[in-house]
């Protein structure tokens, strides 16, 4: 365990030596109780992961931006920077994966917490086996995020896509770079995101229940509540309302579910 901010003995350089010396997935650790560090630091490594804990957001801010790990689980009450001031910060620059841990009164700062772009969250007290398999399923999901395109590979015009690209009227869809443009412009979306999408636009007209969403997003050992989906369908929406104020394609269909209108 990598015990950055609780012991200065370690270095950014052993931290690269965790990663890419053994191939493991690392996964940052911010939660300022050490009790929940340690326990969930010596779980993750049980399980195969590298770690790093950061007992505060101010620490954690500059090695989470300098040297990124490949998920960050963020607690959002904490002294001196909170988790959402901390992911507000990093998403200027990065699309990290992020869990958040939340108190089970917290309800505003969970629904604030995806706004701001994370990934999911889960109440304290939790299950460790919980928190691990929500932290396998979004790394699954990010894997081919990292994927660079084939630059040996002259590029393919617009009108002739690659096999695997969704087109819905304006949308394109690229899973294997991980890409979204509307009209031309990028959308950026966070893994989680990009599949609820997938799953609205491959069937467009048809009505995605939240349920079916859930399926589509997570995988079948990890469970959320319809008000997670809400949040990535609010937060898709103002991301293309970012480029085009008149985006109006992912529907409600109250009490039913959402749908994709292909325009």
């Amino acid at each position: 365990m990598d015990r950055h901010d609780l012991d200065s003995t370690d270095t950014p350089e052993h931290e690269d030596a965790a990663r890419e010396g053994d191939g493991r997935k690392v996964i940052a650790l911010v939660d300022d109780d050490r009790n929940i560090l340690t326990s969930v630091s010596i779980a993750l490594q049980s399980e195969g992961f590298a770690t790093r804990v950061y007992s505060d957001g101010a620490s954690a801010l500059k090695a989470l931006r300098d040297n990124p790990p490949d998920l960050a689980i963020l607690d959002i009450k904490m002294p001196q920077m909170d988790g959402l001031e901390l992911l507000r910060e990093l998403r200027k620059s990065s699309d990290l994966p992020v869990i958040f841990l939340t108190s089970k009164d917290d309800e505003s700062d969970e629904a604030l917490g995806l706004s701001l772009g994370a990934d999911d969250y889960i109440a304290k007290p939790f299950s460790q086996r919980l928190l691990i398999a929500r932290a396998r399923a979004i790394l699954r999901r990010a894997d081919f995020t990292h994927a660079a395109p084939d630059m040996s590979q002259p590029a393919q015009p617009e009108s002739d896509p690659p096999e695997g690209v969704l087109r819905r009227g304006r949308l394109c869809m690229d899973p294997d770079r991980h890409r979204v443009t509307w009209e031309g412009d990028a959308v950026s979306l966070t893994v989680t995101e990009f599949l609820i999408l997938e799953a609205l636009a491959t069937r467009p007209g048809v009505i995605k229940t939240r349920n079916q969403l859930m399926d589509a997003a997570y995988s079948d050992d990890v469970f959320v509540d319809d008000r997670t989906i809400d949040s990535h369908i609010k937060r898709m929406r103002r991301k293309f309302r970012k480029v085009d104020g008149a985006f109006e394609a992912i529907e409600t269909l109250y009490g039913a579910g959402y749908s994709f209108a292909e325009s």
